[in-house]
């Protein structure tokens, strides 16, 4: 069976030359204009701002390459500098955890390879940047991995459905602690994986992301893992994003050849799982 996925930054590149977008397009721009701040040192840029004061996250960034959350890293997945991952080193599993790992050890299925979606948490390991698109009452996260996206709200008195039908990228709501986006996000179908390295969600998972912007070009994103079926502890990672060099652009991304045979012969091994 052919396992190849294809995305166009396969073959180019990104080059450190590529820019920056403060809402991606203009098309897709936020529909209040960021308010100018005065909280940046001298010849610094200043934190953008939405209409009512808040961070504004929108633009193109870069995040780091994670294969595996227990491990420390540093590499950007566009090239960009300044990228951090921050292991959560050995996992607590509990004895389901464990025993899920251990099949995805020896006979795992690596739905990815068949143009499965990734995964709220894989997607932002990948070696693909991510965007974001900021309102007042809403952060949109687009990544160019599977070209997929996930809608935050964040207007107030948002809350959780009280009963949620288990999906890929689960169901998000975020509120602010000050300048901080706290997003909560569960009603996972625990299909996915935390990382490329297999280790397991449950659909028990309960992420908590905090997320702020320091410096123009920085956000620092923070996850709590909750899975008391697969793990006896909270599972902490901290990663660094920079924003990339003005101009760039999420890439066409397409996983095709798993789920469609050519000429409309097909075989068996074709069909997508």
């Amino acid at each position: 069976m052919k396992n190849t996925v294809h995305s166009s930054r396969i073959v180019l590149k990104r080059a450190a030359s590529a820019a920056v977008l403060l809402g991606l397009t203009v098309s897709c721009a936020p529909a209040e204009e960021p308010a100018a701040v005065e909280d940046a040192g001298a010849g610094e840029m200043a934190v953008p701002r939405l209409a009512d004061g808040r961070p504004d996250f929108s633009g193109v960034w870069d995040h780091p390459r994670v294969g595996n959350i227990t491990q420390d890293g540093d590499s950007c997945a566009g090239g960009t500098e300044g990228c951090v991952q921050v292991g959560s080193g050995p996992l607590p599993f509990t004895a389901e955890g464990q025993a899920m790992r251990d099949i995805n050890d020896e006979d795992y299925f690596d739905y990815g390879a068949y143009c499965l979606p990734w995964g709220f948490m894989r997607a932002y390991g990948t070696p693909y940047p991510h965007a974001y698109v900021h309102s007042t009452d809403r952060l949109a996260i687009l990544w160019e991995q599977d070209n997929a996206w996930h809608m935050v709200p964040t207007y107030d008195g948002v809350e959780l459905p009280a009963d949620m039908e288990p999906t890929w990228r689960g169901t998000s709501i975020g509120r602010w602690e000050g300048d901080t986006l706290v997003i909560t996000s569960t009603g996972f179908n625990g299909r996915t994986w935390l990382d490329t390295a297999r280790n397991p969600l449950s659909e028990e998972l309960t992420l908590t992301v905090r997320m702020t912007r320091p410096e123009y070009d920085t956000i620092n994103w923070e996850v709590t893992m909750e899975d008391p079926l697969y793990y006896t502890e909270p599972i902490v990672n901290t990663r660094t994003f920079k924003l990339m060099p003005p101009g760039a652009e999420l890439y066409e991304y397409s996983c095709t050849e798993n789920n469609r045979c050519e000429g409309g012969n097909c075989e068996p091994a074709d069909v997508q799982l």
